[in-house]
């Protein structure tokens, strides 16, 4: 949903433990080391917004009720559950996303993909879209690196697949881990031969983090050259995130007549050549929510 602005919340928590993480003051803390309980309830609404400006933040509180409406406030048409894992408080994510469908939002799940199928066949009811990291395509760097294991999320990305959730796919490039150009290879094979070739993947850059603070950032020569496999492997719309001054880094071509449909910059669209999903130059379909 190009130009549409989303509202973002997290909770405090992960499943995972990866060493690079950037939102590991979130993730790897416990509900009580990031929300201070004391007092009367502090709950962010619309109508006290000016009131609680000059307020603790830390003390805020949000029900899914709250959410929904101060996402209307801002006339933001979906909520983004994302930062830290949103399935460390499913029961939070699922019922706040109930009530977002209810009240016409739409609802992105932004997650390391580590879920049983029940639950997720569950969430997929009410997604309308995921960005999932496939932080590797190896067990045993995902287990070194993460603490987590590679086919759950291969399992996940089947399934929304298979759900009909709109998803795209995020791999971290990160130094001596994850920079090896022949698993990127089989990770962008198996992509194509699995879930086909207009889902969306973003190779991201690696920024020193967390307890990986001693690792140089991801060469940029490192990130084009792992966009150039993945293109060569047949998929349609690869992107480079956290890297400005690359060359159509965050623009979406047309699969068929190959021209740019969308263009961005950081977190702007300043192209958008799309019509209800189809291009506007050949009328191809473009994969994605549109609108």
């Amino acid at each position: 949903m190009p130009r549409e602005q989303t509202f973002s919340i997290a909770t405090s928590g992960c499943g995972f433990r990866c060493l690079n993480c950037q939102n590991w003051d979130i993730s790897q803390r416990s509900p009580e080391e990031t929300k201070d309980p004391r007092g009367d309830e502090l709950r962010l609404r619309p109508e006290r917004l000016e009131q609680l400006r000059a307020g603790d933040p830390e003390r805020l509180s949000m029900f899914p009720e709250d959410v929904v409406a101060m996402s209307k406030h801002l006339k933001c048409t979906s909520v983004a559950y994302t930062y830290s894992e949103p399935t460390a408080f499913y029961e939070y994510m699922y019922d706040t996303a109930k009530l977002a469908r209810s009240e016409g939002l739409k609802n992105i799940w932004v997650t390391c993909g580590y879920i049983t199928p029940r639950p997720l066949e569950e969430l997929c009811g009410v997604l309308d879209a995921a960005n999932v990291d496939l932080k590797s395509f190896d067990d045993k760097i995902y287990q070194k690196l993460n603490s987590g294991r590679l086919q759950p999320i291969l399992d996940t990305l089947k399934t929304l697949k298979r759900r009909g959730v709109w998803f795209e796919v995020t791999n971290l490039v990160v130094p001596t881990y994850t920079d090896d150009l022949d698993m990127i290879r089989r990770m962008c094979d198996w992509l194509v031969e699995n879930i086909g070739s207009d889902y969306p993947l973003h190779f991201s850059r690696f920024h020193p983090a967390h307890k990986l603070a001693h690792l140089p950032p991801t060469p940029p020569n490192v990130l084009t050259e792992a966009r150039s496999i993945a293109r060569a492997a047949g998929l349609h719309h690869v992107y480079i995130g956290n890297l400005r001054g690359v060359k159509d880094a965050g623009t979406t071509f047309c699969p068929k007549c190959g021209k740019p449909v969308v263009r961005r910059h950081v977190y702007s669209v300043y192209l958008l050549q799309v019509t209800d999903g189809k291009c506007d130059f050949c009328g191809a379909d473009i994969g994605g929510v549109w609108s």
